[in-house]
């Protein structure tokens, strides 16, 4: 190679093989750590920063017990990796009893039974194909590899979000906030629940820290079994604790998680028409279009904090700019709650599942085929 001779005259040597061979070793790294740094600068509210930046994590962990060569070393991660799936069983199984006692028994409680028996199934599935007759065998492996495939994608996938909403969560927040969106949590008769209240306290906590700057937005509908909206209650808890009424602003229409961020945003617009309106010219008139760009205020959504990366990623995709916050949950009801939340934005990122699904089926169909036809 030319770059070989001109290397050579000028007394350098390299080993390509050397160097390819660690290149293809580092790649899984290096690729996702680069696009991880990458896509956070721009923007960190994405779930796809939890994946690249796991994977980068993981593969370097392997690639420093290999370069370590260390026995002991490899020997328990070996073991910790084949002990985790077992000891989180047990872990959700004891924690189901917990939850149940505590909340009693309902869909919610039993997450985390449900999602132990999805691992067991996982990892008893490669023995299940035992059980079949030949006939059906072929059907089952299918199924089961299928199951296996997403399985494994979703494992990682939950270790990864589970990872980087930590992350997420206690990164420096050092705006002044002009909005504060207190996301709701249900109630007790017309009273905050402990969780809710836990919310009205942390953004109560964080307006007191910037010296009572912004305004409050207490955002959440009235449900069916509930006497008054949260949005109302929130607004009676925070009056209580001294908030005068015009920092309070109420978005009482929500349902559910994205309501209550759209809602929250047209709230803001519509005070910020109203400040762009006192403050014009006696006799102008003023528009929504009049009132300063969305990008031209700060938010802080402030919930529970197994909820905060949700939360903030939907901001995110409404166009808000807005950091989550996030109160304390108790120990013994956060895997239930965060499980919940992870099975929601698993519902928003279902792509890469329908992906592995249509490879898995395309490649199996292909097999089918050239076996049939005979072909090597």
């Amino acid at each position: 190679m030319p770059i070989d001779n001109l290397l050579r005259d000028v007394g350098v040597q390299f080993d390509w093989q050397y160097i390819i061979l660690y290149a293809i070793l580092l790649a899984p790294a290096v690729v996702p750590g680069v696009l991880f740094i990458y896509s956070f600068i721009k923007e960190p509210r994405q779930f796809r920063n939890a994946l690249f930046l796991f994977a980068a994590l993981a593969w370097s962990s392997i690639l420093l017990v290999l370069r370590l060569n260390n026995f002991i070393l490899g020997l328990i991660l070996i073991t910790l990796v084949l002990l985790t799936p077992f000891l989180t069983i047990g872990f959700l199984l004891i924690n189901t009893i917990v939850v149940v006692k505590n909340n009693g028994f309902s869909l919610t409680s039993m997450l985390p039974f449900l999602m132990a028996g999805f691992l067991i199934l996982l990892l008893a599935s490669p023995s299940i194909v035992n059980y079949f007759d030949l006939d059906t065998r072929h059907v089952v492996v299918f199924l089961l590899g299928l199951f296996t495939l997403e399985g494994l994608w979703f494992s990682f996938t939950f270790v990864a979000l589970l990872f980087y909403s930590w992350i997420y969560r206690i990164l420096p927040r050092r705006r002044q906030y002009d909005y504060i969106i207190i996301h709701g949590a249900g109630l007790d008769g017309p009273r905050p629940t402990p969780l809710l209240a836990g919310r009205i306290d942390k953004a109560l906590d964080l307006w007191n820290k910037q010296h009572q700057h912004g305004k409050f937005i207490v955002s959440g509908g009235q449900g069916a079994d509930e006497v008054v909206s949260e949005a109302q209650a929130m607004r009676d808890y925070l009056l209580e604790k001294g908030v005068p009424a015009d920092a309070i602003l109420m978005e009482d229409k929500s349902t559910t998680t994205w309501e209550n961020l759209r809602y929250s945003l047209a709230v803001i617009r519509a005070d910020r028409t109203s400040a762009a309106a006192d403050d014009a010219p006696a006799g102008g008139s003023v528009t929504s279009n009049d009132a300063p760009a969305d990008s031209e205020f700060t938010t802080a959504v402030v919930t529970s904090d197994f909820h905060v990366f949700r939360c903030a990623e939907y901001a995110h995709n409404l166009g808000i700019k807005a950091d989550g916050i996030g109160s304390h949950t108790k120990g013994w009801y956060w895997p239930t709650a965060f499980i919940r939340e992870f099975i929601a934005i698993t519902k928003a990122h279902l792509w890469p599942y329908l992906v592995i699904g249509g490879l898995y089926t395309l490649i199996n169909v292909l097999n089918y085929a050239f076996f049939y036809l005979g072909v090597a």
